[in-house]
């Protein structure tokens, strides 16, 4: 095995740096947030309202490229979210998702 050069080791400096520099600004926030959390008294009203987050942001990131992708996605991302709230079983409404747009696929032409 060989040993990588001077200039290999120049070029990944920039990335090295930059991977390390992520890396730490993750571990700050997570940090920060727990230390915050921490002196704070949480109400119900502010529990409702961190459980509601994940959904939100899930939604904000895959309704725009369901809704833009074409009526066969549409239409299964609507068939999931419907089974997946009816049934809370998430292997069936990735399943049912599926069936849906191979469906709407066949169909549509």
């Amino acid at each position: 095995m060989s040993t990588p050069d001077a200039s290999f080791l120049a070029a990944s400096l920039p990335s090295i740096l930059t991977i390390g520099g992520m890396a730490l600004v993750t571990y700050l926030t997570r940090a920060a947030g727990l230390a915050v959390m921490s002196r704070i008294t949480v109400s119900g009203r502010l529990e409702r309202f961190m459980k509601a987050i994940p959904g939100a942001i899930l939604a904000s990131i895959v309704a725009p490229s369901a809704l833009a992708a074409g009526p066969a996605e549409a239409l299964a991302t609507l068939a999931t979210a419907l089974v997946a709230w009816r049934s809370s079983n998430l292997p069936l409404a990735m399943a049912a998702g599926v069936a849906v747009v191979l469906a709407m696929r066949f169909a549509l032409g």
